[in-house]
């Protein structure tokens, strides 16, 4: 007969297999244990795939990165400050509208409120957007079957007494499951023809937003990340044109997914003169923070024919001309620009190719820089758009890619900021499995970023770098050399060329050197371009 704490760990991992969890990634803890335990022989059985790490914060994103990856995860703890570091993560995922799973091992209920070790409240410790299931093992399992099979982040808090160690090994016969299918409603109403309308996709809208703008002929104005920049109708200097005559012309936006990356397209999105029409995005918060004037599910039928030809022409027309005046502009400066890094990067994604990009400038860079890519190509390009934060890129790279074992190549991008927040991504055991990925990080010594926005202005250059420049004089080459992580360096465009035709295989770091001094006066430069 099994100690109580070992068979009700064994049925959380039996609840997870059968919800269609495929991959579980556990940090190392002494509560924890029975669940580990659990875990590990159901990887010895064939049902799920395992991955440990030394760090709970990066444990979680890389289980948020199995899942983007179109895997599904659930990653396990200990008790204490241990949860506490999965938070990040799992906001992102809650916002980001991805089912992560989380399972945080805890004391028995009579240790809550003592001063018991590595004890505190872990019930609702991740606030009011992520509900608890408080599991022990007296009361059993506490949710119906299918409850963990949403698009929520569901997190299982499983008391464990003592003894935390089985007594034999466990030989699991649960039947795995499918886990859910991102299904899309359809709806039946139209919207109408006539006003000058664009698309506007934005993170994870996916393929229907391309397939409304070309039924339409409207102009698709799509993120790197929204699944959507594909097709003769998504634009890529969209953020530039904007600003200019076009984008004043504009009357109606229907927006699918969500756009966080540019300001242009949130003043356009706040402007009284535009309708706006909502076609939805996933996350705990549906509410959009600009005036909605309808609401609908992207799907056949939405509208009614072919709007004005000559509309979409323009935009067609005027996107051509500014990104060819970007190119030359580029050309011309006598330093890699981080531009052209995203570009080489953009083209050397191949067909069924992922890449995952970081937060702050690398993603706007790659915005300007994405050519149209062919429909059916099968490219996926993600990042953790939920939040947008920097946190665990490394390790949600990693988790994209072992989550995507069919693709053709992985790659990364991301700054030197984003890259250091998370080097503890790259400490990897000898058994744990890894995947072919080249870490793309754009070097440009601190954070680039802010000489863009007010706060880079000439009157604060005496308090920039000491609080948002920050200038770290890091040496990532010794970084990957303690994780025994290859890594190359490149300093022109034909060495990073070089380097990303030629993979080593692994994990493999391409450190690109850039300047931050100019890059202010380069975004003004390119903003100039505007027709």
């Amino acid at each position: 007969m099994t100690n109580p704490s070992t068979e009700l760990a064994r049925q959380v991992v039996s609840a997870l297999i059968e919800a269609g969890v495929a991959e579980v990634v556990i940090a190392p803890g002494s509560r924890n244990a029975p669940l580990s335990f659990a875990a590990y022989d159901a990887a010895a059985a064939g049902l799920v795939r395992l991955h440990t790490r030394v760090d709970e914060r990066s444990a979680g994103f890389l289980a948020l990165g199995l899942t983007r990856g179109g895997s599904r995860a659930a990653v396990i703890c200990t008790s204490g400050t241990a949860v506490a570091n999965l938070h990040p993560a799992v906001l992102e995922a809650a916002h980001a509208g991805v089912p992560l799973v989380v399972v945080t091992a805890d004391r028995p209920a009579r240790l809550r409120g003592t001063n018991a070790n590595q004890t505190t409240d872990q019930v609702g410790i991740f606030g009011p957007l992520v509900t608890t299931r408080d599991v022990a093992a007296s009361t059993g399992m506490p949710w119906p079957d299918g409850d963990i099979g949403d698009f929520s982040v569901v997190h299982l808090n499983v008391q464990l007494d003592d003894p935390l160690l089985p007594e034999s090994s466990w030989s699991p016969t649960v039947r795995p499951g499918r886990g859910p299918e991102r299904v899309v409603p359809l709806v039946m109403e139209t919207i109408g023809l006539g006003p000058r309308t664009v698309v506007v996709a934005g993170d994870d809208a996916g393929p229907p937003a391309r397939g409304l703008a070309e039924s339409a002929s409207w102009p698709l104005l799509a993120e790197p990340t929204s699944g959507s920049r594909t097709g003769d109708n998504a634009l890529r200097c969209y953020r530039l044109l904007l600003d200019g005559d076009l984008g004043a012309r504009i009357e109606r936006v229907v927006v699918c997914g969500h756009p966080t990356l540019s300001r242009p397209v949130s003043r356009l999105l706040a402007r009284d003169d535009v309708v706006v029409l909502d076609a939805g995005a996933r996350g705990v918060w549906r509410e959009r923070p600009f005036p909605v004037a309808g609401r609908y599910r992207v799907g056949a039928p939405l509208v009614s024919g072919a709007d004005d030809p000559a509309w979409l022409e323009e935009w067609r027309t005027a996107d051509t001309s500014v990104a060819r005046q970007l190119d030359a502009l580029l050309a011309a400066e006598p330093d890699l620009t981080p531009h052209e890094v995203a570009g080489a990067v953009a083209r050397a994604l191949p067909r069924g190719g992922l890449l995952v990009v970081g937060a702050s400038s690398p993603i706007r860079d790659l915005d300007l820089m994405v050519p149209r890519y062919d429909v059916g190509a099968r490219r996926k390009v993600v990042a953790n758009r939920g939040l947008a934060g920097i946190d665990g890129t490394v390790s949600s790279a990693i988790g994209a890619a072992l989550g995507r074992p069919h693709g053709s190549r992985n790659l990364a991008l991301m700054g030197d900021v984003t890259f250091l927040h998370d080097s503890n991504g790259l400490v990897l055991g000898p058994d744990e499995p890894r995947p072919d990925l080249t870490i793309v990080v754009v070097n440009d010594d601190g954070g680039s970023i802010f000489t863009m926005l007010e706060q880079g202005a000439p009157d604060h250059a005496g308090r920039f770098d000491r609080l948002f420049g920050t200038p770290h004089g890091v040496d990532l080459a010794a970084i990957c050399a303690a994780t025994r992580t290859p890594h190359w360096r490149a300093e022109s465009l034909g060495e990073l060329e070089h380097a990303l035709a030629s993979p080593n295989g692994g994990i493999e770091v391409v450190e690109v050197v850039v300047r931050r001094d100019n890059r202010r006066d380069l975004d003004a430069r390119i903003r100039a371009l505007t027709p």
